[in-house]
């Protein structure tokens, strides 16, 4: 009981030193894992020792995550994802799966070498989806494509399982071998049996959770107590966990199943809440464990082999990652993100090449150099994800040393300067009006893709005098800035006033204190972003509560008014910060009587408000 105290206080102090060091470099959270793990193991300070039994007990927070991940994926959203699981999946694990066993072929019999093709093609769901999520890139067009192929590596781990048992008897002949006790032995079935038995588990899954959870939970729920309800989610994961490892099947797949099933639930939230703790934690002492397994004896003294096979690895899944998705008509950027992010062995490695070497499918001489291999291609994803990221900055600062576009003089009476977010609606709503500005943009990417839906967008840094020039700065009557960067928009106001005095200006800003620093600069219209917006979300949400349309839009009217008035007074108080926040919270607190529309000048702008002549108020 102590030693096990005292190895779980290090994995925790660990990962509490190691993870902000490492976010705080930017380098992520698992490679601070990594690198903890590396520093407590027999390799660094041997602070602990049985990393093997250690590993069995983490592998649990994959299983989590990917229940988690079932939650998030609707049956039906799950279907309509069938083509790209299929499709862009299949590919990358059997064109990868042949790829390796060719060339592994010329060195292993080639049951060994379709072994270690198949175990080799996966990637690493922990790694990969941890690192996305972090980066917020998840629900990118790369991010679902890396997420269908993660899902069918997953699912082919299934036939794997299954496979390599056959491969050992065309292969290595095992003698005494020992099996883990377990709840039940199917493999001392008919082959029908078997089948049966693991295509029974699926379906009791299924049905179990579509039918009989939902019950189970909402009287758990009823009772009130929380703790109960923890209780149960944990016990759903363990248990379809359980049953799965029973049939042969992989853990993983059966949570994946129970959390589908259950994302129509209405406790799908509730239980993501309740998992989710449990889950990161269980999955960064997996990473560390993984820093913590790597066997520097071995690595040293076969680094050749091992660094080969590393470079071999990442290289060829990269190659056939990055044909993959041209094949599939990804975008540039996105090809790049999916090449990177999969080119790495997975945490399935290290469960498969286990089995096949109890099953007699490889031997140990072959094993350990490609699980350490493994082990260093999913330590060097992290790194490789900040190189990427870095290469793809750098290709973007290459792409604003373009030279911006010519213009053609046509008279224009409007400029607008940014197209990207709040752009791009302005420029629209302006060209169905029957105003046709000059657009300009900074980001060459942005550019290609709006004229590829027709609109003429040039390129080109806006605060360069040459450019405005070009754009006709010079007889056009506005410039509307609707960049999203606050110091280039007010480097391009600047010198607009500068050398253009006689054009209005109208600029948004990102928040109330841009606002302020528009306002330093004499700009009279200046739009905060978000303000409309959270209006907008405001009515929409008091009629859903039952209230009159029109009153939410009187509301909505008047608080607009009440807001624009003040927000002089503040910008006078912006500086002296007790007077600012005690005038503040004074408005705040009439808020509520000034929107009962006591003033009459309230009454007459709700009355006006309606008509076209007063389309703002």
């Amino acid at each position: 009981m102590e030693s096990m105290l005292l190895e779980l206080f290090v994995f925790l102090a660990a990962a509490a030193i190691a993870v902000p060091i490492a976010k705080k470099l930017g380098l992520g959270s698992v490679l601070g894992y990594l690198v903890a793990g590396i520093a407590i193991g027999p390799f660094g300070l041997a602070l602990i020792h049985d990393i093997e039994e250690v590993m069995h007990i983490t592998e649990f927070g994959v299983v989590m995550m990917l229940f988690l991940v079932g939650l998030e994926l609707k049956p039906a959203l799950l279907w309509r994802m069938r083509l790209p699981i299929l499709g862009i999946g299949g590919t990358q694990v059997v064109a990868t799966s042949i790829a390796i066993a060719v060339i592994a072929a010329f060195f292993l019999p080639w049951q060994q070498a379709l072994a270690a093709g198949l175990i080799l093609s996966l990637s690493s769901t922990a790694i990969v989806l941890q690192t996305l999520q972090e980066k917020g890139q998840m629900d990118t067009g790369a991010g679902r494509s890396i997420f269908a192929v993660l899902l069918f590596q997953d699912l082919a781990v299934i036939p794997m399982l299954a496979g390599l048992p056959l491969l050992a008897t065309l292969a290595i002949d095992h003698g005494g071998h020992h099996h883990e006790a377990a709840l039940f032995d199917i493999t001392a079935l008919p082959g029908y049996a078997r089948t049966l038995i693991t295509l029974g588990a699926i379906v009791f899954v299924v049905i179990a959770g579509k039918f009989i959870c939902g019950p189970v939970f909402r009287a758990i729920a009823s009772t009130g107590v929380r703790e109960v309800f923890v209780a149960a989610a944990l016990a759903l994961v363990i248990g379809t966990s359980v049953l799965m490892i029973v049939v042969g099947l992989s853990p993983a797949l059966g949570a994946f199943l129970a959390g589908v099933m259950l994302a129509d639930s209405e406790f799908r939230h509730e239980l993501e809440s309740d998992i989710e703790p449990f889950k990161g934690l269980l999955l960064g002492v997996f990473f560390i464990t993984i820093g913590a397994s790597l066997n520097f004896t071995l690595i040293g003294s076969s680094i050749g082999l091992i660094l080969a096979i590393v470079a071999g690895l990442m290289v060829l899944k990269w190659l056939i990652l990055a044909v993959t998705a041209r094949v599939y008509k990804m975008g540039r950027q996105d090809r790049s993100l999916f090449a990177v992010a999969l080119a790495q062995g997975g945490e399935f490695a290290f469960v498969l090449f286990q089995i096949a070497k109890s099953k007699g499918v490889m031997p140990t001489s072959t094993i350990d150099p490609l699980v350490s291999a493994v082990a260093i291609s999913m330590f060097l994803t992290p790194i490789v994800f900040l190189l990427h990221d870095k290469l793809h900055r750098a290709e973007a600062d290459e792409d604003s040393a373009q030279e911006p576009d010519s213009i053609e003089q046509q008279n224009h009476r409007v400029i607008l300067a940014g197209f990207g977010r709040l752009g791009i609606d302005v420029g629209r709503f302006l060209l169905t009006a029957g105003v046709k500005p000059v657009i300009l943009d900074h980001d060459v990417s942005n550019v290609r893709i709006l004229r590829q839906y027709g609109f003429e967008v040039y390129y080109g840094d806006a605060t360069r005098l040459d450019l405005l020039e070009s754009a006709g700065a010079r007889e056009a009557d506005l410039l509307i800035v609707a960049i999203g960067d606050t110091d280039r928009a007010k480097r391009l106001i600047e010198t607009t006033q500068k050398h253009y005095p006689n054009m209005k200006v109208i600029t948004s800003a990102a928040n109330r204190d841009a606002a302020y620093e528009m306002m330093d600069l004499d700009v009279a219209n200046v739009f905060r972003e978000t303000f409309g917006t959270a209006l907008d979300l405001g009515q929409a949400a008091l009629e859903q509560l039952g209230t009159n349309p029109y009153e939410a839009r009187r509301l909505g009217l008047i608080f607009k008014k009440k807001d624009h008035e003040m927000m002089p007074e503040l910008y006078e108080l912006r500086c002296e910060k007790e007077a600012y926040l005690s005038f503040y919270q004074q408005r705040h607190e009439n808020l509520k009587a000034v929107m009962e529309l006591d003033n009459p000048e309230d009454q007459k702008a709700v009355a006006t408000a309606w008509t076209a002549k007063n389309p703002e108020l």
